[in-house]
């Protein structure tokens, strides 16, 4: 593929070359943010790729503005959240029900599905990933689920892959919505191995161009461009795990306060949050903790319904999104205002599922 020609190209490019299939998101002007056409594109791909016994596995990458790689996803079309939950357009429910169809699709895809998890990996970004069976990390890689900054959640299946990040790593990347390296994308477990960004054409066209004799010999060929690296956050290991263990947000922000130049700055985020969000987000991490990826995908289906709509005129999410990425002011007004003014009744109706379980969007989900 010319690189020079992408602008002219569709926001999916679909290829099959050698014994791959390989896609690039195409939507370099927004950080390949995910629209509902992107999610439509890639669900009818990965579903005849993976009936197709000539494909042996999916490579999957990102663009930026000068060519390929740099930036994978930044997530999903937020501004399209935001004017179709204001408007009541209905594509709002497919989106989220048809993105979370994507993120099972590929957690249990059958064959390799190789993720170049280079430049920006957020929100939906790390929904179209997450599953992969081999994650690549770079040093340009920043990674994040960062959602309650726009009230909402760690979706995609976010409680169930941050809830099995070691110690209460989950609870901390959740609520913070704090941006890790590939480092730390390794020690958590979110990541596979690591290679330098300017190595990734060259592996790229390995794949593409090699007659792979069977699914162990493609994995070893990326697996032998990986490369060690160091986490950043293992100084902070030991408080993540006590402040964040702590049993209500009120306390983590609390235990936060009295510990390190470091805790101290995450509990000044935490106080930038949706008051009401932190509390569903910390229950929802740990739901998802004894649940399996469908039964989380259904739960955050249920979850996501309730941001737009269990409170008419309040939606934290849509105040979220005005303030970041409509009028920009970065001055949302949440409510409750504090996270000492939130009642357990306000956050425990986000899981209260709209739906019969017969009825679910989601009920065709197996693990």
């Amino acid at each position: 593929m010319d690189t020079a020609s992408t602008a002219e190209l569709p926001d999916v490019i679909a290829e099959v070359r050698g014994k791959l299939g390989m896609i690039t998101l195409n939507r370099p002007k927004a950080l390949n943010a995910l629209s509902l056409a992107m999610v439509r594109d890639l669900l009818a791909t990965l579903l005849a790729w993976q009936k197709d016994e000539s494909i042996l596995g999916v490579a999957i990458r990102g663009s930026n503005r000068d060519g390929v790689f740099g930036a994978f996803c930044a997530g999903g079309d937020i501004r399209f959240l935001h004017a179709a939950g204001s408007g009541g357009n209905p594509q709002l429910e497919d989106f989220f029900t048809e993105e979370y169809a994507l993120n099972h699709l590929i957690h249990h895809f059958g064959k390799p599905y190789i993720a170049f998890m280079d430049g920006i990996v957020m929100g939906g970004g790390m929904g179209i990933s997450q599953g992969g069976s081999l994650r690549i990390v770079t040093e340009r890689t920043k990674m994040a689920m960062p959602e309650t900054a726009i009230g909402l959640f760690p979706d995609v299946g976010g409680g169930y892959f941050l809830s099995r990040c070691p110690g209460a790593v989950g609870e901390w990347l959740a609520l913070s919505g704090d941006t890790i390296g590939a480092g730390d994308a390794l020690a958590f477990g979110l990541a596979d191995g690591c290679m330098p960004a300017e190595q990734q054409a060259e592996l790229w066209e390995t794949l593409a161009t090699t007659d792979f004799a069977n699914v162990e010999a493609l994995n070893a060929v990326v697996r032998s461009r990986f490369v060690a690296v160091e986490s950043k956050s293992a100084a902070h290991r030991a408080e993540i795990d006590r402040c964040f263990a702590q049993p209500t947000v009120a306390a983590i922000e609390q235990a936060l306060d009295a510990g390190s130049d470091w805790a101290r700055a995450v509990a000044a985020t935490l106080r930038k949050r949706s008051p009401l969000m932190l509390h569903v987000v910390l229950e929802q991490i740990r739901r998802a903790r004894r649940m399996t990826l469908s039964e989380d995908l259904r739960m955050e289906r249920d979850m996501v319904r309730h941001c737009f709509y269990l409170r008419p005129g309040q939606s934290e999410t849509l105040e979220g999104i005005r303030a970041l990425a409509v009028d920009k002011d970065h001055s949302p007004r949440w409510n409750p205002a504090r996270i000492e003014e939130v009642g357990d009744a306000q956050w425990l109706a986000f899981f209260d599922s709209p739906w019969p379980a017969y009825s679910h969007p989601l009920a065709m989900l197996k693990d």
